[in-house]
């Protein structure tokens, strides 16, 4: 079967914000994309100047994997995503379990149910990708989680298919490397070596997630947005404190703002960059398993 990765085609028309057929959906520096599982929520953070939203549907497994960390496992729903998607015209994301006997029925319900892509988390083998793409089969785009340690030692062969974005899973990650520090992989190599196999792919590659920029903690948001800018980051996630930092103000302030953050991370000088990826590493050095994005 040939592995098509082409914009969903709805009611005879393609979405208007379906992307290209690379799968970048790019309307600035970078895409960003919030966990949103209501209509409210959806429109307002679109309408703002996200790109889309991601609709969390893994929860399979994942409280025993997880435990002990301080993490966050959504419970989103099938009338979820269909409602987010009657109520926005942003890019949806549908976020299914691990691959296993029930993602094929997952990913065919997320397409019809109108996700523009599915995202699949915890890939170790490029088998399980091409897997994917076979339910696939064209219907809409596929993106991959690598959360994994086989995931990043096999990342030049899952980026040699056909991928709308890839994005490294901080939290999973430290979990299964058996390590004590969320953001090591920003320092260690370890993002700079998958960044830079799926940009040399041509696939969008995002990591970790951004707030309010005078915000984030244990890490800084400023930091964060130097990191992505530094690995060539074009999308990321809006983390799970955006919406608590952004209670009570205008989202279309903020979501620009931190647009414009991300635009200037970008512009800094060589000097400066060096200076804030030290100021990243001395930082990591003092976190440990408890603090999560």
């Amino acid at each position: 079967m040939v592995h098509l990765c082409s914009p969903k085609v709805v009611d005879g028309r393609q979405r208007a914000h379906a992307g290209r057929a690379d799968g970048d959906d790019r309307v600035a520096y970078i895409n960003l994309f919030a966990f949103a599982n209501n209509s409210a929520a959806a429109r307002s953070v679109v309408g703002a100047g996200a790109t889309g939203v991601v609709v969390d549907w893994e929860r399979r497994g994942k409280r025993a994997r997880q435990a002990g960390a301080d993490t966050q496992i959504n419970a989103d729903t099938p009338a979820d995503l269909a409602a987010v998607r009657a109520a926005q015209s942003g890019v949806v994301l549908c976020r299914v379990n691990r691959w296993s006997a029930w993602t094929p029925a997952e990913i065919d319900l997320a397409i019809g149910l109108g996700a523009d892509e599915v995202l699949l988390p915890m890939v170790r083998r490029p088998e399980e990708v091409d897997a994917a793409l076979d339910v696939v089969d064209g219907r809409c785009r596929l993106g991959i989680l690598v959360e994994t340690t086989d995931a990043v030692r096999r990342v030049d062969s899952l980026v040699a298919r056909p991928l709308s974005r890839v994005y490294v899973g901080l939290n999973d990650l430290m979990i299964d490397r058996g390590g004590s520090s969320l953001f090591a992989p920003l320092v260690d190599g370890t993002v700079d070596r998958v960044a830079g196999a799926t940009i040399a792919a041509g696939i969008p590659f995002g990591v970790a997630g951004l707030t309010r920029p005078e915000d984030g903690a244990p890490v800084p948001c400023r930091l964060v947005l130097g990191a992505l800018a530094r690995v060539g980051a074009s999308f990321t996630f809006l983390r799970r404190s955006f919406w608590a930092d952004t209670a009570g103000r205008d989202l279309a302030v903020e979501v620009p703002r931190i647009l414009a953050a991300a635009g200037t991370a970008r512009q800094r000088p060589a000097a400066h960059v060096v200076a804030e990826h030290a100021e990243l590493a001395a930082a990591v050095g003092l976190l440990g398993q408890e603090q999560a994005v």
